[in-house]
Parts: C-alpha cells; structure tokens; sequence
C-alpha cells in the first residue's frame, strides 16, 4: 500500500494530546481491533483515552461521548501497539549504525560493500557489523579470510552473520585474536578448519567469543547512540514494547538512563545473558516494571544450541546435509538446571533458546527435572524452532510458553529441508501444531537477525509465504495461524510473556494507552498484503511517540 499521508485536521487533532496528555483524548471513526482478556477479538470504532494517559474503555457505534479531545480516524485502522517477544535491541542499533550486509545478494557483492565502507571509515579500528547469509548469496561454503583479505589486510575485520551465531574474519581478525591451528575448539563453539588444520576465518558460537573479546568496547555515546536509532526504528513500526534477550549490564544501564530521562519510548523487558551479566544487574535491582512499566528486569535467558543456518543448532540426528554434523550445546546437564533454579528462586523468569530438536528436547527435560523446585513464572522456549513431534505437547503440559518468530520460517525455507530433511521437518516451524496442543504463543522477530518491521511478522505468520508471495499458497501451510492469532501472538501474547499483560497488550480499561494508527487492515484485508502495511501514528501510554508526517 502507499503511505497514507495524515490530514491537517487530523494530526492538529493529534498534537493536542500528544507530549502532555493533560486532556482526555477521544478517537472515533476507527476501524478498531484487539484482543480481550480471553483471547478472542474485538472491534470497535471509539477508543477513549483518559488525561492520565490511560484507557477509559472502547465503543461501537454513535453513542454519547464523554467531554474531550476528539479525533475522527476516518476509517483507519487502530490496533494495540505491537510487542515483540524476542529482540535485539543494542544489536539492532548497532547494526544500523555500522556495516550491514543484509541487503547484500551475493559474495561479491558484500566483498565490494565492505571494501568501500572500510575505505569511507579509515579511523576505525576494527570494521564490525554483519547480516550476511550465505545461502542468499548462493554459496556452497562459508566465507572465510581469503575472500576478505584483498580488500581489508591493514586492521581487523569481523562481521556477524545474520543469525548472531557465526562470524566471518579477515586474516588480521584472526591474528588479533590469537587464533591459529592450535587453538583448539571452546566447548560449545567451533573453528572452521582448511584441510591443513588452519583456521579459515569463520568462528561458529562459543568461538566467536575469542575474537570478540579483542573488538574494543562501545563508548557511552554509542550505546546511547545506538538505543536512539532503534527505539526510534521500533517507532516507526507501530512497536511500543519488545523483550530484549541478551541484556548486558551496559545495555541495562543505558535502558535505565533513557528511562529516567523520559525517553524510552518502548516497554522494555530485559532478560540479562550469560548468567554472569544477569547476576550483575539482578545484584542492585529487583523483578518487576519500573518507570511507569516502561523497563523491567524481566528474567534470565540461556541459550542451549546454535542456529539452524551455521549447524549449530543441536539435533538429536545428524544433518541431512552434512552426516558428520549434529550441531553444538552450549549449555546442558547440571550447569543448565543450576542457573535456571539461581534465577527462578529469585522470582526471576526462564527464557531458553532451542533451535534443535536436540536442544528443545533438553530444554523440556531440565524444565521437567526442575518443576518440583522452580515456582511457576512464565517460563518460556525461545524459538522451538525444530521440534520432535514426540515433544510438541510437553510445552502445554509444562505451562511454557513458545517463544516464536515467523519470519525465521520463511527466512530459512530455502535451506532448512535441505538441513534435516523431510520427515523431521514436519515438526519444525510447527506453530499451528504446537497452538493446539494448549501452548501460549508469543510472535516476535529475533531482529535484527530478521527486519524490526513486526508487519512482516504478521505476514509471515498468516501467509507462511515471504514477500515475494513465495511459495504459491505457503511453505507447510497447515501450519498457519489466522489473523487473529497472529495479531493475538504480537499484542496479548507477547504482554503477557514478560507478564506486562497487568499493563499492556489489550485495550482494555485501566491499561496504558499504547496504541497504532495504520494504513491497512490486517485482519479482513488481503493476507498477502500484510506486510505492506504503514504505521501513521504510534502512540505509547497515551503520548504519541511517532507520526509518519
């Protein structure tokens, strides 16, 4: 759709209320959709804010209005502001301001985009960023030192790939980090190796971590720097809260910092990782939202396995594409269930990423072995990506809640039946199989290893096609979830799993105002349009954070 630029009227309406919500603030004329307190959807057509930036109740039809600001929508549609369950805030950022290869098609291609941007920067020290994928570009391989050393040999280069769980060096990254034939494999990561044994300039997980020790810390300036762009990029999609798994002490420090400032203008649940951070910061805070629910220490994530486009996710069978490989564990056994019991005794939520069948079936069995001593909490799977169809009830009869993000689905179909084949494949990305088992589903994007657009969320989700309307009637799509699920898994789903439900994620009375004006509608309109869908206004506890004019 094209961008519907805002009247006059209506964004002088608008700025009444916006900054100060000093005035009850009524919109009418919308074509309103959420999602009630038993899940189900609701239209309406006025949304009431009150002057304390508060919901005072929705409307159908042309009943009397109470006195205040009154702005007519026209027809447009009004929905909750959109949460996304598993983020990357700080990364986000970061990606926007420093290299990125997402849009990159082919080797070449980013070979070139990195030689001209280490050319554009000649006073860094190391030239980082990422976003590539190698099975986009075609490649029958990784990228490795040799394709990077003719356009940077003079300083260290390292560069992320799109998933977070690999890394492609240059040859000068490679010496910078100590990294020879030598060194041997971490538990839980691996060092690509030439025939020779040499290391060919791609670390996989844990391995990552030997160079990314030597990259030079962000100042402050740039991590305020880098939460600006994304809290202003998650504006412009309509999202007014995400949870970020991952939280460094700094990037909870800069979190707490905007939020004192008034200018975090998305709800924040902070799930601190590895257990060394979480403890850092869980030692001077408690569980719980803060600055009028605009932050929280939400809980602890670990991170079982890699990921499915590296061979780092853990599967209980090797590779159909590489019958050698079987992926990696990060974290199992013992160590796993004692960090899980260290964080959930403090009252804290358990947030595991599994990608394989193997890591989401270690996932369940420590959450089994622990349900005796854990308090319930909202715990949850992030991903259950590639599940054995053996194990897909065990999330309901576990109260956990699935973690999961669409676009991954339609992200990796090029690859993922190649990676582990057609029968196990039917358990993967298996969202409608796993909803029906009782499950509670949170919709997220894993950005910015996906887009932070969480339309393209609500597309994937509905469509299981990408948005070149591929493949002709979706990838597995009995695995699809309706609008209204897949709206429900955006707003009260992903509220509710970082137990913002009390706050947020419905427009339901005596909860915040946080609320999205757009252009098109995602639950009657074409499906396959989703994703084309513009963000006009985005408004977060009654404050309007975003305008597209």
């Amino acid at each position: 759709m094209m961008k519907t630029v805002l009247s006059a009227a209506l964004m002088s309406a608008a700025l009444v209320s916006a900054g100060t919500a000093d005035a009850r603030t009524i919109f009418t004329g919308a074509n309103g959709y959420t999602i009630d307190e038993s899940g189900r959807l609701q239209r309406f057509s006025t949304l009431i804010v009150g002057d304390d930036g508060r919901i005072e109740g929705t409307r159908s039809g042309n009943g009397d209005l109470p006195k205040g600001n009154v702005v007519d929508l026209k027809g447009k549609t009004l929905l909750p502001g959109l949460i996304d369950a598993h983020t990357h805030i700080m990364g986000l950022g970061a990606q926007m301001l420093s290299l990125d290869l997402t849009e990159t098609e082919s080797l070449e291609e980013a070979v070139s985009a990195i030689g001209a941007y280490a050319e554009e920067n000649p006073d860094l020290q190391w030239i980082t960023g990422g976003g590539w994928n190698q099975v986009i570009w075609g490649l029958d391989r990784f990228p490795n030192a040799a394709d990077l050393d003719p356009v940077v040999a003079d300083r260290p280069v390292m560069l992320s790939r799109v998933d977070g769980h690999a890394a492609w060096l240059n040859s000068a990254a490679l010496k910078a980090a100590g990294i020879t034939a030598k060194t041997e494999d971490p538990d839980g990561g691996r060092i690509e190796r030439d025939d020779a044994g040499n290391p060919t300039g791609l670390l996989v997980d844990a391995a990552v971590g030997l160079a990314d020790a030597k990259v030079p810390a962000p100042t402050q300036a740039q991590l305020d720097a880098q939460l600006t762009a994304a809290l202003r990029a998650m504006a412009a999609t309509g999202m007014t809260g995400a949870a970020d798994m991952g939280t460094t002490p700094e990037a909870w420090a800069t979190f707490e910092s905007f939020a004192e400032a008034g200018k975090l203008t998305a709800r924040i649940g902070a799930y601190g990782r590895p257990y060394a951070s979480f403890t850092a910061i869980a030692g001077h805070e408690q569980p719980g939202w803060q600055y009028d629910d605009h932050l929280a220490l939400s809980g602890l994530k670990l991170v079982v396995d890699g990921a499915l486009g590296s061979r780092g996710a853990a599967m209980l069978e090797p590779y159909s594409d590489a019958p050698e490989e079987t992926g990696l564990t990060i974290i199992d056994g013992a160590k796993l269930r004692n960090q899980m019991v260290g964080a959930a005794s403090q009252g804290y939520q358990i947030a595991v990423h599994a990608i394989g069948d193997a890591a989401n079936r270690e996932a369940l069995d420590a959450f089994t072995d622990l349900s005796d001593y854990m308090p319930a909490g909202r715990n949850r799977v992030e991903h259950a990506q590639i599940v054995s169809k053996d194990d897909l009830p065990r999330f309901a009869e576990l109260g956990l809640i699935a973690s999961i993000q669409p676009t991954h689905a339609t992200s990796d179909k090029a690859m993922a039946e190649d990676r582990i084949g057609p029968q196990r494949i039917e358990g993967g990305y298996a969202w409608h199989s796993i909803a029906e088992t009782g499950t509670r589903l949170a919709l997220g994007s894993d950005f910015p290893v996906e887009p932070v657009n969480p339309f393209y969320g609500l597309h994937a989700a509905v469509t299981r096609q990408d948005r070149e309307g591929m493949p002709p009637g979706g990838w597995y799509p009995e695995e699809a979830l309706s609008p209204a699920q897949a709206l429900a898994g955006f707003t009260a789903g992903a509220a509710y799993a970082m137990k913002l439900d009390r706050a947020a994620g419905t427009l339901t009375p005596g909860k915040w105002a946080d609320f999205v004006i757009v252009d098109g509608d995602p639950i009657e309109g074409p499906p396959g349009d989703i994703w084309t869908i513009e963000v006009l206004e985005t408004w977060v506890g009654g404050e309007q954070v975003y305008a597209a004019d």
